[in-house]
């Protein structure tokens, strides 16, 4: 199972769990059989990881492909792929030992050209991937032998070991083909634990289990991801037994999932999720370019209305990129408390005032009005943005709130920046290097800094944090870079929500953990006598 299921990551082992308690039966072992369907808001949009960037994608691809490396379910380095590694004393080579007898789900043996092909295909300039930037560091990359791989770098590179979680990609069903027009980006193979059967856009995406995986056969047969963008009608599926497993909104959780039936059918669990939510300003907008406009909006922004009205308290409010209680969060950065008075002597200063009398801000005869974008299937973001709304329309700002179908969401607005705001949400990697996110390389057509930041100091900091090998130095100098974005507030961050996800009760072996449900999902069962799905 690869890393893209780090899209689950948890802050701490500690977690609520809610549900039957459920007994050992004996000393009867697991068997194989049932399916297993995941409720997902988005359906998928690419299943080439390469070329991946939506959660949903990651999800699915998380099942299929293996990297060389992954997190275990204490958040530590294992090996996946690589069975054993050895890494040079000056931190520049790291020597991969590849496991032996694995396969391709077409049957064709897994070695290190795969690996070397991978790595080249990530740096090609003609493949149109976000992720390429820690690949570039590599000098040198070689496969001296079928089960040996070998990268040289040209500086040491703090989450080099880390960032071989990457897919693997297949270079016998790759190689010499142009990597947008491949068919594996619908009908995918991989290494990994289940094995792609079927893609329904916009109605479910069908897996399963691969006989042949070298951890040994899911004890599931198939997993189905149904796509239901809704999140009422998830829930409605979820009670009449249309899906098994589903992230819960906040109000289900607190409020519908209490009758004695629910709690006998499922088990909730609620943990501190790895991720944040915030509200992006594109800088290229002449509207946004002022931080004093930022700043500004930040202020006249109640996190703790969104914290208590949308989350019902099952989370916390955000300054910054880093999640509170890892290691590189900034505790003393400047916070931005609801302070309308404060928004109003900030944007007076920035020159905008009420000059016709309308109720709407100006300057230069402009009205201060702009509209935020979102996607569609995630409740609490549009009920979020509607609150912003509320409270900004009080300062006398018109905002427009536009909620799009995910797929064109990114096609359409976030790749080629055609947005003025955008509310989204990124998940917190356990590595604390920006890079992507932020510097400002990588705000081209698709890259992740998608609003346009630019900053030298930052860049800087970025540079020399992901060079840094002792931690104490990589927290001071991530510990500045949130400084900085404190002040420049080129995201207006809002809140870390709670993570809560259900599982159907019948499904036993499930262990909360650091990493987060799923780590050990090859290992989920249900006893025979409880299957849905012979077939």
């Amino acid at each position: 199972m690869s890393a893209a299921l780090l899209l689950i990551l948890l802050l701490s082992s500690c977690s609520e769990v809610e549900g039957p308690v459920v007994v050992a039966e004996g000393a009867k072992s697991p068997v194989h059989g049932d399916t297993i369907l995941i409720g997902s808001g988005a359906d998928a949009v690419n299943l080439l990881p390469v070329l991946a960037s939506d959660g949903t994608s990651a999800s699915v691809n998380g099942l299929i492909y293996s990297g060389l490396v992954r997190y275990g379910k204490n958040l530590e380095i294992e090996g996946d792929l690589a069975e054993s590694w050895q890494i040079s004393p000056d931190h520049l080579t790291l020597t991969f030992h590849l496991r032996q007898g694995v396969t391709w789900h077409d049957g064709t043996p897994f070695t290190s050209a795969d690996v070397l092909f991978t790595y080249r295909l990530y740096i090609d300039p003609k493949t149109p991937t976000a992720y390429a930037e820690r690949y570039r560091q590599v000098e040198r990359a070689e496969a001296p032998d079928p089960y040996t791989f070998v990268v040289t770098y040209r500086k040491p590179l703090a989450s080099a070991l880390s960032s071989w979680a990457l897919d693997i990609h297949p270079r016998h069903l790759l190689e010499g083909v142009e990597i947008t027009r491949s068919p594996l980006s619908a009908e995918p193979v991989g290494t990994g634990p289940f094995v792609f059967k079927e893609w329904r856009r916009g109605e479910r995406i069908v897996l399963e289990a691969n006989p042949d995986y070298y951890e040994g056969r899911p004890y599931l047969n198939r997993v189905v991801f149904r796509v239901i963008p809704d999140p009422t009608t998830m829930f409605l599926e979820l009670q009449t037994g249309g899906i098994d497993q589903m992230g819960l909104t906040p109000l289900q959780y607190a409020r519908q999932t209490e009758s004695s039936n629910f709690r006998r059918n499922f088990r909730k669990y609620r943990y501190p999720s790895m991720a944040y939510t915030y509200l992006g300003f594109n800088l290229r907008q002449p509207l946004f370019q002022d931080k004093r406009v930022r700043q500004a909006l930040s202020y006249a922004i109640d996190r703790e209305e969104i914290v208590k009205g949308v989350l019902l308290g099952l989370g916390r409010t955000a300054t910054g990129p880093y999640v509170p209680g890892t290691w590189p969060y900034n505790p003393e950065v400047r916070k931005y408390p609801y302070d309308p008075e404060k928004a109003r002597q900030l944007l007076r200063e920035a020159g905008w005032g009420d000059s016709d009398g309308d109720g709407i801000l100006d300057r230069q005869g402009r009205p201060f009005s702009f509209t935020i974008v979102t996607n569609q299937g995630n409740d609490q973001r549009v009920k979020c943005g509607e609150i912003i709304q509320r409270r900004l329309r009080e300062l006398g700002i018109e905002v427009r709130l536009r909620v799009i179908e995910w797929a064109s969401f990114l096609k359409e607005f976030i790749n080629p920046g055609n947005f003025e705001a955008t509310l989204l949400g990124w998940t917190v990697p356990v590595d604390p290097d920006g890079y992507n996110v932020w510097h400002s390389s990588k705000t081209g057509v698709g890259q992740l800094n998608f609003i346009h930041f630019n900053h030298p100091e930052v860049d800087e900091l970025l540079e020399r944090g992901r060079r840094t090998m002792d931690q104490q130095e990589r927290k001071a100098i991530y510990g500045r870079f949130q400084e900085i974005l404190a002040e420049e507030q080129p995201y207006a961050f809002l809140y870390v929500p709670d993570s809560l996800p259900v599982v159907a009760a019948r499904f036993r072996g499930i262990e909360p953990a650091p990493v987060g449900l799923m780590h050990n999902f090859i290992r989920w069962h249900v006893p025979e006598s409880e299957w849905k799905y012979r077939r």
